[in-house]
C-alpha cells in the first residue's frame, strides 16, 4: 500500500498542474457549442451593431474596421471592411490631448440598412466622424462587402468621443441617432439626419428636455393600428437636480417622438414639437418602507409579444452608491408605458419649485400627439400645430408619473456581488409545463449568466441560474449581447472579440434523468436514454421534464433512482499538520449541502464546522490535519426535496515522518519497486488512476528524448510540452464543477 501511496503523491501534483493549466479552459470547446473571432489579441472594442437574420448575417463596428459575420458561424466566411481615420484627423486628436489608442481611431458606432443592396455607417473618425455606404450585395453568396460611397461628415449622426454611446434607427432612409453633437461632449440632442425634409433636433441646450444623457437604446414602436402613430422611444440615464437645485441625482429616462415631426411654424422651429419624456423607476421597497434604487440605466432588450401593447421591455440596472452596490433587472410593460405618456404632465410650482402634477388646460391636439394619426386625422405636419400645443411641449416635457416595472419589484436582484450586470437578451421557450422567459445576463467580468424566473408564493418569484458560461479568456466586461431564436445561438461582443454560443448544452447537465430533471432548463428534457433538447410536440410524450417543480421523484421512476442516489467511495491521503481539501462538487448551484463524517463503525455524525474545518461551494477545506479527522466523509446535498450523496470519501492521515521516509530515495525501503514491470505497478490501480501513471510517464520519457537530442546537437530553445491530455477527459469529468460554469478556451 506505501507503494501505492508515493504514486498517488506524485499523480495527485501531475494531476492538479494539468487540471487547472489547460482543461479548465477548454468546456465550452470541447462541447462544439462555442466559436470565437477577434481580428488581433488588443483591444479594439467590438460593438454588435446590427443583425439581419433574413440575410444571416450580422454586422459588429470595432477599432477602425466593420466587419460582417455568418450566424450560423462567426468564424467561416467573415467579410472585413478596413477603414481607419485619416493620419490628419489622428495626428489633430493626439494633438489635443486624446487617448492615442481607445480614442484617436476610427471606432464604428453606427451600422444601419439603408436599402437593399447598402449599409449606412458611421465612425468617430479620431474625435472626427464621418460616414459612408457599403454595398452589401443583395444576397450572401454574393460575398459582396465594400465601401461605395466618398467619405460624408458624421457630425449629428455620431458621437466625437468613441467612449460616449450614440443609439440609432434607420427609418425610410432617414437617420434617427441619440448622441452628443460637439467636440466637447457638451451638446447632447436626439438628431434626425440624412433626410429631405429639415433636419430636426431636441432643444439646445434646455435641460429640462436633456440633462447630460448617456444614451443606450432606441427603438422604433407601434402605437394602435395607425402606422402614423408609431414613435420613435429613446432610453437614457441623465443627471438631474434635486428640488433645492444643488444635488445632481442619476436618473433612467425614456423620451419620444413622432418619426413625421418636422418642427414648429413660429415656435420650435426645426426643433421636435413631439417630444415628451419619462422616468423609468427600478428599485426594491425595504421591510421598513423606504425605496433602494438602482438607478443607472445600462442595456435595454424589447421582447415582442403578439400585441403591440403587450411588448415587454428588460432593462438591467446597476446602483453605484457608496452604500449600497448591485445589479438589478426589471421588466416594463409597453401598456404601463403608454399609461404613463397619456396621464398627467409635471409642473413646478411654489417657492422651492416642486413637482406637482399640472392642473391647468391641456391644449388640443394633446401634447406628443402624431400628426396624421388616428387622433388628428385632419392635421398632415406638426407646422399646423397651434401655437399653445408647441408652447405647451417646450415648457412642459416631463410626465408627472413614473413608469414602474410589472409588479412594482425587479425580476432579478444581485447586490454585494464581485460583479455587476452590463446587458441582457431574452427568449422566450415553450416547455411541458407553460412559456418560461430565459433571460441571458453579460456581466462586467466578462461571463454570461443563463437565468431563468419562475413563479413563488406571495406573488414573488424565484431566479435560477442555469448556467454561467465564461465567454471570454480575459475579463473584460460584456458590451454586447444578441440573439436569434432562429438559430437558437447568442452572440456576446467585449473589447477583445465576437463569440458565439448555443441557446441550450443539455449534454452538460450529465447522464441521469435526476440530473436533468434538477436542472429546470426548459431547452432540455429527458428522452429515456440522455438529457437532450426539448421540442414542444405531442408526439414525445415519454420527454421528461418539470421546469416549475423539478421533482425527479415523480419524473425519473424507472431510472434506478435509488443508484443514482449512492456515490462511488473514493480514498484520499492528508498530511498530518497539513491542509487538504475534500472535493464535492453538486450538479447545481441551488442544492444545499451537508457534511457527515463516520468513524471506524461508528454511526454516521454531521461535521462540526470552525475557522479550521470550513466549507467552501467546492468542498471541505480541513487546515492543520489530525489523526481524529480520519474516517468516511459524505457529502450531501438537497434540492427541492431530492437527497443524493455526491461525494464519499474515505480521509487516511499520514504522518510527516512517513511522507518524508516515501520521498526519499535513499531512505526509501521500497527502492526495490523500481526494478518491477510498470504493468505489474498498474496493476494496483483503478483505470483512472492507470490513465493518471501513463500520462506521468508518457511526459518523462518525452523529457528525456528531448534531452538526449540537445546532447547530440547544438541545443535549440525546447518548445511547449503536451500531453496526451485526451486520455484524462473520463477522470476529469468527474472532478468538473457541477455548478454549470464553463470556460472559454484558449484562442
Amino acid at each position: 500500500i506505501l507503494i501505492r501511496v508515493r504514486l498517488m503523491w506524485l499523480i495527485s501534483i501531475f494531476f492538479l498542474l494539468a487540471l487547472f493549466s489547460s482543461l479548465c479552459l477548454s468546456d465550452l470547446q470541447a462541447s462544439q457549442s462555442f466559436e470565437h473571432y477577434s481580428i488581433s489579441d488588443k483591444a479594439m472594442d467590438y460593438r454588435i451593431l446590427q443583425m439581419d437574420e433574413d440575410q444571416d448575417r450580422m454586422y459588429v463596428g470595432c477599432k477602425d474596421h466593420v466587419l460582417s459575420m455568418d450566424i450560423n458561424n462567426i468564424t467561416h466566411g467573415t467579410l472585413k471592411v478596413f477603414w481607419p481615420a485619416s493620419t490628419s484627423k489622428i495626428e489633430e486628436c493626439q494633438m489635443a490631448g486624446k487617448d492615442p489608442t481607445h480614442g484617436c481611431g476610427n471606432f464604428i458606432r453606427v451600422v444601419q440598412p439603408y436599402n437593399r443592396t447598402h449599409l449606412f455607417m458611421c465612425g468617430s473618425g479620431a474625435y472626427s466622424p464621418v460616414c459612408v455606404y457599403i454595398n452589401r450585395g443583395r444576397r450572401p453568396e454574393e460575398q459582396v462587402f465594400h465601401i461605395d460611397s466618398k467619405t460624408e461628415s458624421g457630425k449629428g449622426r455620431c458621437s466625437f468621443n468613441p467612449q460616449v454611446n450614440t443609439v440609432s434607427v434607420m427609418l425610410n432612409q432617414e437617420l434617427f441617432s441619440g448622441m452628443y453633437i460637439d467636440f466637447m461632449g457638451t451638446d447632447a440632442a436626439i438628431f434626425r439626419s440624412l433626410t429631405k425634409r429639415n433636419a430636426v433636433r431636441t432643444d439646445q441646450h434646455n435641460s429640462k428636455w436633456l440633462s447630460e444623457p448617456i444614451f443606450i437604446d432606441a427603438h422604433l414602436i407601434p402605437d394602435g393600428m395607425d402606422p402614423n402613430d408609431a414613435k420613435l422611444y429613446f432610453f437614457f440615464r441623465e443627471r438631474l437636480t434635486d428640488n433645492n437645485g444643488n444635488t445632481k441625482n442619476i436618473h433612467t429616462m425614456v423620451a419620444r417622438v413622432c418619426p413625421n415631426d418636422i418642427g414648429g411654424q413660429r415656435s420650435l422651429v426645426n426643433k421636435w414639437t413631439t417630444f415628451l419624456k419619462a422616468r423609468m423607476v427600478c428599485s426594491v421597497l425595504e421591510e421598513d418602507g423606504t425605496e433602494t434604487h438602482f438607478d443607472e440605466l445600462e442595456n435595454v432588450f424589447l421582447l415582442e409579444t403578439d400585441q403591440p401593447k403587450s411588448l415587454l421591455v428588460f432593462g438591467v440596472f446597476t446602483s453605484t452608491s457608496s452604500v449600497f452596490k448591485g445589479s438589478a433587472v426589471c421588466v416594463y410593460n409597453m401598456a404601463d408605458i403608454l399609461t404613463v405618456f397619456n396621464g398627467p404632465f409635471a409642473h413646478r410650482e411654489g417657492p422651492n419649485f416642486q413637482w406637482v402634477a399640472f392642473q391647468g388646460r391641456i391644449p388640443y391636439p394633446r401634447p406628443g400627439t402624431c400628426p396624421g394619426g388616428a387622433f388628428t386625422p385632419d392635421i398632415q405636419t406638426t407646422k399646423e400645430f397651434p401655437d399653445d400645443v408647441v408652447t405647451f411641449v417646450r415648457n412642459h416635457p416631463v410626465m408627472f408619473n413614473p413608469i414602474y416595472p410589472v409588479g412594482r419589484r425587479p425580476l432579478v436582484v444581485r447586490t454585494n456581488a464581485d460583479y455587476k450586470y452590463t446587458s441582457v437578451a431574452v427568449d422566450q421557450v415553450m416547455a411541458a409545463d407553460g412559456i418560461y422567459q430565459v433571460l441571458f445576463l453579460g456581466t462586467d467580468k466578462g461571463t454570461v449568466q443563463k437565468v431563468i424566473v419562475l413563479p413563488s408564493n406571495h406573488s414573488l418569484h424565484e431566479d435560477l441560474i442555469l448556467e454561467e458560461l465564461e465567454v471570454f479568456k480575459n475579463q473584460a466586461p460584456v458590451t454586447n449581447l444578441r440573439i436569434s431564436p432562429k438559430k437558437q445561438q447568442l452572440y456576446v461582443s467585449s473589447e477583445y472579440g465576437v463569440s458565439q454560443v448555443s441557446l441550450h448544452r443539455c449534454h452538460a447537465y450529465g447522464s441521469a434523468c435526476a440530473d436533468c430533471c434538477l436542472a429546470r432548463d426548459p431547452y432540455c428534457a429527458w428522452d429515456g436514454l440522455s438529457c437532450s433538447r426539448f421540442y414542444p410536440t405531442g408526439k414525445r410524450r415519454s420527454r421528461r421534464q418539470d421546469i416549475m417543480h423539478g421533482n425527479p421523484l415523480t419524473q425519473c421512476r424507472g431510472f434506478n433512482l435509488k443508484a443514482y442516489r449512492n456515490a462511488v467511495e473514493m480514498t484520499q491521503y492528508g498530511v498530518k499538520n497539513n491542509t487538504t481539501f475534500l472535493e464535492c462538487l453538486p450538479k447545481s448551484p441551488q442544492a444545499s449541502i451537508r457534511w457527515l463524517i463516520q468513524r471506524d463503525n461508528d454511526r454516521r455524525k454531521e461535521v462540526k464546522l470552525s475557522d479550521r474545518v470550513v466549507s467552501t461551494e467546492h468542498g471541505l477545506l480541513i487546515r492543520s490535519v489530525q489523526l481524529s479527522d480520519q474516517g468516511l466523509y459524505y457529502c450531501l446535498t438537497t434540492e427541492n426535496g431530492f437527497k443524493r450523496t455526491v461525494a464519499k470519501i474515505r480521509l487516511r492521515v499520514l504522518s510527516e515522518a512517513m511522507v518524508s521516509m516515501l520521498t526519499d530515495k535513499q531512505q526509501s525501503p521500497w527502492a526495490w519497486a523500481s526494478s518491477l514491470h510498470p504493468k505489474v505497478l498498474l496493476a494496483a490501480f483503478s483505470p483512472a488512476e492507470s490513465l493518471a501513471v501513463q500520462q506521468y510517464c508518457k511526459e518523462r520519457k518525452e523529457l528525456q528524448n528531448l534531452q538526449q537530442r540537445q546532447q547530440q546537437h547544438q541545443p535549440q530553445p525546447p518548445g511547449p510540452l503536451r500531453g496526451d491530455l485526451a486520455k484524462l477527459k473520463p477522470l476529469l469529468d468527474r472532478r468538473k464543477s457541477r455548478n454549470r460554469r464553463n470556460h472559454l478556451p484558449e484562442v
